[in-house]
């Protein structure tokens, strides 16, 4: 089984910042770096315990998940709301499911796309993979508004997919994001990580 990495934010991260704009921007830079070494979840949580730091964990995760969803997905999910205001200056993740295609004639049976279901047909569920017209699968369980990864399995004058699961793709395929509202040490205890390490500027030279 392959190992899992996983980097833990605390939220005074972005909390001695004060405009929206340079912590979006601070954000921004923590979610490209996650990508680069192909982080696979990251852990939004409180380290001050005199002070309620829930707004800034949410921020964190907010921008981190909006960052890691295609962009042809993200008016889909997210709806337009003040923290996001400066998500514009999120730079690009450059990972294989955000795809620059947008047209069917360059689609390939065998690859994977992230898509969300829009709603089901005689046929089956109709899903959006950002391309020119809506993807087929052939089930009808799927609840409109859900986010699923899917893998081409027909182009023609219609699309039809498969659902698919991450760890069947080789490529590295993003983040998740996780909101954890006890202290690192907590988040430590609870969790299965064969290797932690912990760094902090009050930590002591070797």
């Amino acid at each position: 089984m392959d190992k899992k990495l996983v980097v833990a934010i605390p939220a005074s991260v972005i909390s001695d910042t004060t405009h929206l704009r340079e912590k979006t921007s601070k954000v921004g830079l923590i979610g490209r770096a996650a990508a680069i070494f192909r982080v696979n979840e990251i852990v939004a949580f409180p380290d001050n315990p005199k002070i309620k730091q829930s707004v800034e964990i949410d921020l964190i995760a907010e921008l981190l998940a909006y960052m890691e969803t295609p962009q042809y997905l993200r008016k889909r999910l997210f709806r337009l709301e003040p923290r996001l205001r400066y998500a514009g200056i999120l730079p690009p993740l450059r990972t294989p499911h955000h795809p620059l295609n947008r047209k069917i004639r360059n689609l390939k049976v065998g690859e994977y796309r992230e898509g969300v279901v829009l709603s089901k047909t005689t046929e089956g569920t109709l899903v959006d993979i950002g391309v020119e017209v809506p993807a087929l699968i052939r089930d009808k369980q799927w609840v409109a508004g859900e986010r699923l990864t899917v893998k081409i399995a027909k182009v023609g004058e219609e699309v039809e997919v498969q659902t698919a699961e991450r760890h069947e793709i080789s490529d590295y395929w993003g983040y998740a994001v996780k909101v954890e509202r006890n202290s690192l040490t907590k988040l430590i205890e609870n969790g299965t990580f064969d290797l932690t390490i912990a760094t902090s500027r009050k930590g002591a030279k070797l």
